[in-house]
């Protein structure tokens, strides 16, 4: 039990990491419950198109890729803590035009429609490369090394608590009344977005990055920054496996439609089952917890993508809430399993002065694959139909851990403890 104890919880005595991980958890929330609400608001006010999702999400990617580079560039040079607070601040602003923007009489924003709503997700899309270049380099220098694989299990778990109360509120809030209660998720989730900015606040460390030995431009360090990924096998490896499994198997970028057209349920259920796979994510965390995935680490990795494409799956053919919530739940699960083993691989193996650099990298490769995942489902749905096209990103992911296997099957044997 002091094994578990020392291994699995002594991180939270240190008081900056406590600070992050409510950062995280309240910024994840509101990030989340905003999106539910403008997915739910595209699909219900506006549109009731399976494409019109999809592109929502190609509308967030496509800034996030473009960017992604440059903020790496930054979370490498500047303040790691400045940058995430630039980026909090800005989220608090768009919500603060999302809620006037809900709102009757705000003319100006309802004569672009749903253009304004995209306009966001695209304000959005920038943001989020910064934090995707940032928050894992800047956890990082708030633990000591040995505690890298548990601090990514908890930063994770923060993550998916957060991502399963927002939609759910969304949901909940938005479900009582369709054309009037928008406004008031986005006036919660400028609460929220205060709270993280005023733990963030309270967080001493600067994350201040380490200086490289020689001089780089901003084109050397990104060469620098792909070369490193490219070069090392286990890194390519778990970024390739994740990209492909979020790109192929975005199911849940299609469960507004699902919901209303297979399920025939409403808004409030739609909350509940965008949470599933956070919820089965928060579980197999604590698991992780008291038994993190070290000594087999590269065998975890292998079977949970595969488990999560045969689960996707099995949620396309649910006919039944309670079959798609447990469907969905277990892809949340063994996604988690891959998430935390993935960014261990990233800490350990990456140098302090790279790490935006290559956590800039890993967020065009998994971050923004989610949204473009959105997208093409979005086409495919329309192309083969809405159940058809999430069962076939099931099997390609499954074909995907297959092919990874055959060109390195040195990945099945890897172990985090040797990193």
């Amino acid at each position: 039990m002091s094994f578990i104890k020392a291994e699995s919880f002594q991180i939270f005595a240190i008081k900056e990491f406590r600070l992050f991980v409510a950062m995280r958890f309240f910024l994840t929330l509101a990030i989340q419950m905003q999106f539910a609400t403008i997915s739910l608001q595209i699909y219900y006010e506006y549109t009731k198109s399976d494409l019109a999702q999809g592109m929502l999400g190609l509308t967030e990617a496509l800034p996030a890729i473009v960017c992604c580079f440059f903020s790496g560039h930054f979370s490498d040079k500047f303040s790691r803590k400045k940058i995430l607070i630039v980026g909090v601040v800005s989220l608090l602003i768009s919500a603060l035009f999302l809620v006037a923007n809900a709102l009757p009489n705000f003319n100006l924003a309802k004569s672009f429609g749903v253009i304004s709503l995209y306009v966001i997700a695209f304000l959005f899309g920038i943001i989020r490369s910064l934090f995707a270049a940032t928050t894992h380099p800047y956890m990082s220098q708030l633990v000591p090394r040995n505690f890298y694989t548990h601090s990514a299990t908890w930063n994770s778990t923060a993550w998916q608590v957060g991502a399963i109360l927002g939609p759910v509120l969304a949901g909940i809030i938005y479900s009582l009344n369709v054309k009037q209660n928008a406004y008031i998720c986005h006036l919660l989730d400028c609460v929220f977005f205060l709270i993280s900015f005023g733990c963030l606040l309270l967080i001493k460390n600067k994350g201040i990055p380490e200086k490289s030995e020689t001089a780089e431009t901003f084109t050397q360090g990104l060469k620098q920054g792909l070369r490193f990924v490219f070069k090392n096998k286990m890194v390519l490896s778990a970024l390739s496996l994740d990209l492909f499994a979020v790109l192929l198997g975005g199911a849940v970028a299609l469960l507004p439609s699902f919901n209303d057209k297979i399920l025939h349920l409403g808004p409030q259920f739609y909350g509940v089952l965008r949470t599933a796979p956070a919820i089965g994510a928060v579980v197999m965390a604590l698991i992780m917890a008291f038994y993190p995935p070290a000594k087999k680490a590269g065998l975890a990795l292998l079977l949970s993508v595969a488990a999560f494409g045969l689960f996707t799956i099995v949620f396309a053919i649910s006919t039944t809430f309670w079959l798609a919530f447990l469907a969905l739940a277990l892809t949340g699960a063994f996604d988690n399993v891959s998430v935390v083993v993935r960014h261990s691989i990233l800490q350990l193996s990456t140098p302090n002065h790279m790490r935006g650099r290559v956590s800039a990298i890993n967020s065009m490769f998994i971050g923004s694959s989610n949204e473009i995942g959105a997208f093409e489902s979005g086409v495919t749905s329309n192309w083969f139909g809405l159940v058809p096209s999430i069962i076939l990103g099931g099997c390609l992911t499954v074909g995907v851990v297959i092919t990874t296997n055959i060109i390195n099957p040195a990945l099945k044997k890897l172990d985090l403890s040797k990193l």
